[in-house]
């Protein structure tokens, strides 16, 4: 029979694996001999089964690769090392049998487990040198001009390290908790204070040194240090203890004599009063609307952002050509913005968001038309809005008075009073009456953010609707805490 007769001339014993190294045309009718020779090497091995196989002539060289054939037709001693290893892989890829399934199951292995290891969070840890370095006081600062030799310690004005605490990172560690030292639990629990207050017991909080502002109630201080100690560090039982003394729990109500004598209510006659943070204003607007995600942990997400916002200051880099994302990533709290080091997101430098090149411990508190604008006009707050005025309509009641209140407890956690829901529903009515006059715009409107409006609910009712869920999240209550 005519065709092509595949020769082996070299291969591995114990896996019959063989090297391609000659194929021959045999004439129909021609009488083919196979030797099979072997060195002594091979003389004491089990060699195992053959088989030679004569392929037809209607499956000719060319149904290999191009690459292989083009090998297959250079003689077998002309081939490098690159045409010889090429034509082994082949082989072995195609023609292997239980080697390519082992090849398959390796390489499966292999895969997986360097699949589990990217899942495996990676710390950087470090390690002391057996002999510490010899360290000096530098003459003037200059580095090649050393001074007195100087030792690891604790500054005079603070309790010194413990007996039995190496001079070292772990020995400065147990020097931070010590109970002797007054420090770190005054430090913390004041940061805590601020957090909830406004301000803390020592309004300097990011520094406690000689140049910081006397504390407004130091035995309060005193005593939330040494409690915080006592409960051995519980950072939960220690902020549960804040929220709900007396203090925290009264009214933020503020009568004119109050408010002329301490505007900033150092004396705590009052329950605090304050723009809630950077971070949370977004959050609360998607909370209120029913649009957070709550899901904890993750990578970083990419929320809306205005058009070619980091071009500009990142010629390199993941955030040149920003695109935010589909799905929940929109809709993460604000703590997983990723955020470019140099250039905070620009809605939350509007609210007082630091930037990122220094450590902050306390942020300053603006009030500027420019929040105002991005409250109203920011796509995350337009889509709340609307996403807000679906609820009102499915879920509020049946009235406008009703749906109004239903928005209004929602984001101010009370009911409106009746000038509140007198003013809210006039300016609803106002609205209806504009959209239904122009239903293109209404449709413009419900269009803003990735979401989709029912197509079942009126678009002008949902627009008017939108309008005034806009107006109560804009509310200074609404994102103010009291």
């Amino acid at each position: 029979k005519s065709g092509w007769a595949i020769f082996p001339s070299a291969g591995v014993p114990h896996t019959a694996l063989f090297e391609l190294e000659q194929a021959v045309p045999v004439a129909e009718g021609e009488k083919v001999t196979v030797v099979l020779a072997f060195g002594s090497q091979y003389a004491n091995h089990q060699l195992g089964h053959f088989r030679v196989a004569v392929t037809d002539s209607k499956m000719p060289q060319a149904a290999l690769p191009d690459n292989i054939a083009a090998i297959l037709k250079t003689p077998a001693d002309q081939r490098n090392d690159g045409q010889k290893n090429e034509l082994r892989m082949y082989v072995r890829a195609n023609h292997g049998g239980e080697l390519a399934a082992a090849d398959k199951a390796l390489a499966d292995a292999r895969k997986a487990k360097t699949d589990y290891e990217q899942t495996i969070p990676t710390v950087m840890v470090m390690q002391d040198r057996p002999q510490p370095r010899d360290a000096f006081i530098l003459l003037r600062g200059q580095y090649d001009k050393p001074g007195e030799k100087v030792t690891p310690g604790t500054p005079a004005a603070l309790p010194p390290m413990p007996k039995d605490a190496p001079a070292n990172r772990l020995g400065l560690a147990k020097w931070i908790v010590d109970p002797a030292n007054p420090l770190t639990a005054r430090v913390a629990v004041n940061r805590y204070w601020e957090h909830f207050f406004g301000v803390g017991l020592v309004k300097t909080s990011e520094n406690f040194g000689s140049q910081a502002e006397w504390p407004s109630h130091p035995e309060l201080l005193d005593w939330l240090a040494t409690e915080f100690i006592r409960l051995k560090w519980d950072m939960k039982a220690m902020q549960k203890t804040m929220v709900m003394s007396a203090t925290y729990r009264q009214s933020s109500k503020v009568t004119a004599e109050a408010a002329a004598n301490d505007p900033e209510n150092r004396l705590l006659a009052r329950g605090p009063r304050f723009r809630i943070q950077a971070e949370t204003v977004r959050d609360q607007a998607l909370a209120v609307a029913g649009l957070l995600v709550e899901k904890v942990g993750g990578p970083s997400v990419r929320p809306y952002q205005p058009e070619g916002i980091w071009d500009e200051l990142t010629v390199y880099g993941n955030l040149r050509n920003y695109k935010h994302d589909a799905g929940e990533g929109l809709y993460r709290r604000s703590l997983y913005t990723i955020w470019k080091r140099t250039a905070a997101p620009p809605d939350m430098m509007l609210f007082d968001a630091p930037g990122r090149e220094i450590c902050v411990v306390r942020r300053s508190r603006t009030n500027t038309p420019l929040q105002a604008l991005a409250l109203l006009n920011e796509v995350t707050f337009v889509e709340a809005s609307r996403v807000l005025a679906q609820r009102m309509m499915t879920e509020g009641g049946g009235t406008a008075d009703e749906r109004i209140t239903y928005a209004f407890r929602r984001a101010t956690g009370r009911l409106p009073t009746d000038s509140e829901l007198k003013i809210l529903d006039k300016g609803f009515e106002r609205q209806l009456a504009k959209y239904k006059g122009n239903v293109e715009a209404a449709k413009a409107l419900l269009a803003d953010g990735d979401t989709k409006s029912p197509a079942a609910l009126d678009p002008a009712e949902l627009a008017a609707y939108s309008l005034t869920a806009s107006v109560i999240l804009n509310l200074d209550e609404t994102i103010t805490k009291e």
